[in-house]
């Protein structure tokens, strides 16, 4: 018995039942489910309408719509005119998308409502999931790694949720995922990038931290100047209301995270885990500071006196999610980068089964969550961020 134990324990540190054929096999299952799916969702769909009920994209209808109401001159954050939209293209017995996004992101709208809501979201899926791929292809180049993309893309579950959402996941991560990686590399076109990623500012919270911490000058001034020409080109073109009528539209914006109203188990944070449990706000936002402030900590550490690494580039991506109280399952995009980055540099102890863990779990995180209640990926978050920290190269002397 002792025998079999140290056998089985001897397997899940080295991982050696998941060598690169079974990986292949896996990923070709997972790869099948996925696009299965997505025929199933169009097959079954009446114009345009899924067999739930909801329109094809889902989320995008609010992008699209704030688009058309700048181009007609109208405000984005008029809640009442926004759904007016949205409704003249679809009746959603359910309720329709909310705008929450900040002012830095409706010049990304703007030209999304030039065109018909299906042309629009196949332009938009394409172009932004196009970025994605190159921002992929960036690590994979540099780090000299070997894999077949259209296989890992098929697989990889938060593509298939970003398609059906019509989400903006695939250009966040693109930004985020190139630009924390060309820091060293590139460093203006990197903070270049990074300032555009800030029209989702819940995920920037570790990236001053880590540019602070290393001296990455360079970065930060091109960041901090692609950001303000981001505001500043909003201001103009849309006026300096837009940014009054955005605050007063973020208490909304607060209460439905809050209540629950998104959908605690589509969220993969520790304040969306714990409300799901049952747990109150005060004792969920105690857990969720708790988490960021130890995050944080975890980058500051591995930032000090150290430089920038591919490694922290890898972990500051791996701890986006925990350190916000909002993000949703799509979002997991980001987690693609850090799981690359370990592969490409070598499994160490139980990292296999721990990547593959991640690799999977965005596929069974919402309907578990839905179905038991249980919330899976704050855990599974922490756990390849331990993987990271392992990795994180010497002080310098």
């Amino acid at each position: 018995m002792t025998g079999i134990v140290a056998r089985i324990c001897t397997e899940m540190r080295s991982g050696s039942r998941l060598d690169a054929r079974s990986v292949r096999h896996y990923g070709w299952i997972l790869a099948g489910l996925n696009l299965l799916s997505l025929a199933f969702l169009l097959a079954t769909s009446r114009g345009g309408v899924d067999r739930f009920g909801h329109i094809l994209g889902t989320d995008f209808l609010s992008f699209w719509a704030a688009g058309k109401m700048l181009i007609a001159g109208a405000a984005p954050y008029d809640a009442a005119a926004h759904v007016a939209v949205q409704s003249a293209v679809f009746d959603a017995p359910g309720g329709y998308p909310a705008f929450f996004y900040p002012p830095l992101f409706l010049i990304f709208c703007l030209p999304l409502g030039l065109a018909p809501y299906f042309v629009s979201i196949a332009a938009w899926l394409a172009i932004t999931g196009a970025a994605y791929v190159a921002a992929l292809r960036v690590w994979l180049k540099e780090l000299d790694f070997r894999l077949s993309l259209p296989l890992w893309l098929a697989a990889f579950s938060p593509v298939f949720l970003t398609i059906t959402h019509g989400q903006t996941s695939f250009l966040s991560a693109a930004l985020l995922g190139a630009g924390l990686f060309l820091v060293p590399r590139k460093p203006v076109i990197a903070g270049l990038m990074l300032g555009l990623a800030t029209f989702k500012p819940q995920f920037g919270l570790l990236i001053p931290v880590a540019l602070l911490l290393t001296g990455s000058w360079r970065t930060i001034a091109a960041a901090v100047f692609s950001a303000a020409m981001l505001a500043l080109v909003n201001t103009v073109l849309f006026g300096p209301e837009v940014w009054a009528d955005w605050h007063a539209l973020t208490s909304k914006a607060q209460d439905a995270t809050a209540s629950g109203e998104i959908g605690f188990a589509k969220m993969i944070t520790v304040f969306a885990g714990a409300r799901l449990i049952g747990l109150s706000d005060g004792v969920a936002f105690a857990l969720q500071a708790i988490a960021s402030i130890t995050v944080i900590a975890a980058i500051a550490w591995a930032s000090w006196r150290r430089g920038w690494s591919d490694a922290l580039a890898a972990l500051v991506l791996a701890g986006a999610a925990l350190a916000t109280p909002f993000a949703l399952d799509y979002d997991l995009l980001l987690l693609g980068f850090p799981l690359l980055w370990i592969a490409a540099t070598g499994f160490r102890d139980f990292e296999r089964w721990g990547c593959a863990l991640a690799f999977v779990a965005p596929i069974i995180a919402r309907p578990l969550a839905m179905q038991v209640g249980v919330p899976i990926m704050p855990f599974v978050l922490a756990l390849i961020l331990a993987f990271l920290l392992k990795c994180v190269p010497p002080r310098a002397a």
